[in-house]
């Protein structure tokens, strides 16, 4: 029984963190492809701040992105990675200055970004690996909330049904006046798509619910209830911002957006009347990967 080795690599650079996560790619004949986590890197340049501010990417957060991507080349070349693909979601798609810092970023450190639509990341992470939920008879709603939006998707009985993307992120939520308008259609879609169908789950993604997960202290496969969901709300949105690092273990870019973050997953969970959340911990970079090797078969 011969095993193959592979590794491969997905850059998620998002509007609150720039990601670097490489997998190991175990195939053997007959049997289904496991991924292993290698290594995962996280940097947190909050591009959002600057472009959902200032309408482009300031001069200081390029440099650090520079900064990064060549350290991540460098892991790329020091990890063997065959093959990697890198992308761009809300904020470097809003950038003014976007397509400018795709082209420095390609000549200055060889990494080369794709900058993608809402469409393309919810289709993207529909390719996580979540055989293990979606195999069964059960209806699902993907929420995967990230800085500059949320990407929605559907499953009933392991069947994709819809997917969309929405310009409702933590750190816009800051400064955004279209929130309310966004937030309705949001609402509309979730009733209209999970409409007919009963005894829905969400799975959850992005850092925030991955944190409040692990702060509730339950086992990876069981998940988090919509009382205890509710409960974490309550109690972050009472502590400062100092709290929630000292009293609550937060790094200090999860601190100021955990609270937007915990409303919206709420907030899907009561249109689409589901009592509890799973939280399988993936994403984005996790979808490149499972992408770029479905496409190599």
């Amino acid at each position: 029984m011969d095993l193959k080795i592979s590794k491969y690599a997905g850059i998620d650079i998002g509007s609150n963190a720039i990601r670097l996560l490489i997998m190991f790619v175990y195939e053997i004949e007959n049997q289904p492809t496991q991924y292993k986590k290698s290594s995962l890197v996280r940097v947190p340049i909050r591009l959002g701040s600057d472009v959902f501010f200032n309408g482009e990417i300031s001069k200081h957060n390029i440099t650090r992105m520079k900064d990064t991507m060549e350290a991540f080349s460098l892991l790329l070349k020091a990890h063997e990675v065959e093959i990697y693909r890198a992308c761009a979601t809300s904020a470097m798609r809003e950038a003014k200055n976007g397509m400018d810092v795709v082209a420095l970023m390609k000549k200055e450190t060889g990494v080369q970004i794709e900058v993608i639509d809402g469409e393309a990341e919810a289709n993207i992470i529909a390719q996580t690996n979540l055989s293990d939920l979606l195999n069964t008879k059960k209806n699902f709603l993907y929420v995967d909330v990230g800085g500059g939006s949320t990407e929605l998707n559907f499953y009933s009985a392991g069947k994709f049904i819809g997917t969309k993307s929405f310009r409702l992120g933590t750190v816009r939520l800051s400064n955004d006046d279209n929130i309310h308008e966004e937030t309705q259609r949001m609402k509309k879609w979730v009733l209209k798509v999970t409409q007919g169908y009963s005894a829905i789950s969400l799975i959850g993604s992005g850092g925030n619910i991955n944190h409040i997960h692990k702060y509730s202290g339950r086992k990876v496969n069981k998940p988090l209830t919509y009382a205890y969901l509710k409960s974490y709300y309550n109690t972050v949105q009472n502590y400062t911002y100092n709290e929630r690092i000292m009293k609550m273990q937060m790094k200090p870019d999860r601190a100021d957006v955990i609270v937007p973050a915990t409303r919206i997953y709420l907030q899907a969970m009561k249109w689409a009347n589901a009592k509890r959340v799973f939280v399988p911990k993936i994403g984005l970079a996790d979808g490149i990967i499972k992408g770029l090797h479905n496409e190599s078969l």
